[in-house]
């Protein structure tokens, strides 16, 4: 079903503002990952205000839908999110990353609220994902189980691994979703590890095979429904994204991967989001 006019607008200006909160977060604490967050901004967005089944009063809810951060060095966009939509305080966020926070550098399943898997080694994220879609199956639940890959965490193999056993035991309850940037910590995916056609690779695997545009809602919101509706097979998202998505002197670069944002980063940044310079 098309979004109406309102709540499209909606969700896109809540992309603005994650944007903006998140390079003021950055800045204040500098540290953090930038690029990788900036690149899934409207997928996590089109996740959590209109997809998942979760809810901040019952986080353990035996019958909530699943969402997990493979590329965990992107916790920072998603604690924003899980703040926004009342999962813990929001003046928690100042923590982000210091000794005793419940926001690491990495999501913590342990410590805090909304996280379902601790992540961080690449490739982690799909195989907890494929376990928990399958015991959704034989418990008989209509949970929903999703994961956020980034492209350079495809050159894993125990994502392929995963991706062998999700196709073997038909999980249609499952949607793996690649920020597909081409951008890793060292530079392009091409030149790392080159992956060729990703859709070609994971059909060749038994997935379906969805392509969207990462930075557009309705295009996200549609690939969704997609995949809920295909039976018989897990199914994959390809989403075209771009690194640093929004900072014009981000975009696309790989030094942006884990960059402290300085001073004039960050007055540059809020130029071009319509942000507050002296980050209020």
């Amino acid at each position: 079903m098309p979004l109406k006019a309102e709540r499209k607008e909606y969700l896109e200006n809540k992309c603005r503002e994650f944007r903006i909160d998140l390079i003021q977060l950055l800045h204040k604490i500098q540290t953090g990952h930038p690029g990788g967050s900036l690149s899934s901004v409207e997928i996590l967005t089109t996740l959590y205000y209109e997809k998942l089944n979760v809810n901040a009063e019952n986080p353990k809810d035996p019958n909530r839908d699943i969402f997990i951060l493979g590329k965990g060095h992107a916790a920072p966009i998603l604690y924003l999110i899980l703040a926004d939509k009342g999962f813990f305080p929001k003046e928690e966020l100042n923590t982000l990353r210091q000794i005793n926070s419940r926001l690491q550098g990495h999501p913590c399943a342990e410590k805090t609220p909304g996280i379902e898997v601790s992540t961080g080694p690449l490739g982690l994220g799909i195989s907890a994902a494929a376990g928990m879609a399958a015991a959704a199956k034989l418990d008989k639940k209509q949970t929903r189980v999703y994961v956020l890959l980034g492209d350079g965490e495809i050159q894993e193999g125990i994502v392929w691994e995963a991706a062998m056993a999700a196709n073997k035991y038909k999980l249609d309850n499952l949607t793996a979703i690649i920020d597909n940037n081409n951008v890793q910590l060292d530079g392009t995916v091409d030149k790392i590890m080159p992956l060729g056609s990703l859709k070609n690779k994971w059909e060749s695997f038994g997935w379906n095979v969805i392509e969207a545009d990462g930075h557009n809602i309705e295009s996200l919101l549609d690939a969704f429904d997609g995949a809920e509706a295909f039976k018989g097979k897990p199914t994959v998202i390809i989403a075209k994204t771009i690194k640093g998505k929004g900072v014009s002197f981000m975009e696309g670069k790989n030094t942006w991967h884990g960059k402290t944002v300085s001073d004039q980063d960050f007055v540059n940044a809020m130029r071009e989001l319509g942000g507050e310079a002296d980050g209020k």
